[in-house]
C-alpha cells in the first residue's frame, strides 16, 4: 500500500439525507486531509448522482444540503463512483450522472477495499 486510502459506501439517498450529508461531509474531510479517498454509491445512493435528481430537494434554515455536500466532496477531489448494475436495474444511463462521477462494477468496490485502509458504511 503506497499511499493511505479510504473508501466510503453509500447506499442511501434523498431518503435519508441525513445520512447522504454526513458521508459526503466525512468523504470530503478525508480528501482535505491528503487522503486519497473514493466514495462508492449503489442502491439509493446513486440517485443523487444523476443530473437534475437533487433539484426537488427539501431544504433546513441551517442544515447544509445534499447538493453543498456533493459539491464539496467533488471540489475536494473524492472520487466518486456509482455501481453498473444500480444503473441498469433503475435504467439510468451513464451520461444522466453528473460530473465527474463513472460508473463502476461491484467488484471494483472489492478491489478498492482490499488496498483502502479502511472502508466506511454510514447508515
Amino acid at each position: 500500500m503506497s499511499e493511505d486510502r479510504l473508501v466510503f459506501v453509500l447506499s442511501k439517498g434523498l431518503n435519508y439525507p441525513d445520512i447522504a450529508r454526513t458521508t459526503l461531509m466525512l468523504a470530503s474531510l478525508s480528501a482535505n486531509l491528503g487522503v486519497k479517498t473514493t466514495l462508492f454509491c449503489f442502491q439509493d445512493g446513486v440517485e443523487i448522482m444523476v443530473r437534475g435528481a437533487l433539484d426537488s430537494e427539501k431544504t433546513e434554515p441551517g442544515v447544509p444540503t445534499v447538493r453543498q455536500r456533493l459539491n464539496e466532496a467533488i471540489e475536494a477531489g473524492v472520487e466518486i463512483l456509482v455501481c453498473s448494475q444500480t444503473l441498469v436495474v433503475r435504467n439510468i444511463k451513464e451520461e444522466d450522472l453528473i460530473e465527474p462521477v463513472k460508473a463502476a462494477g461491484a467488484a471494483t468496490l472489492i478491489f478498492l477495499a482490499r488496498e483502502a485502509k479502511n472502508v466506511i458504511c454510514i447508515g
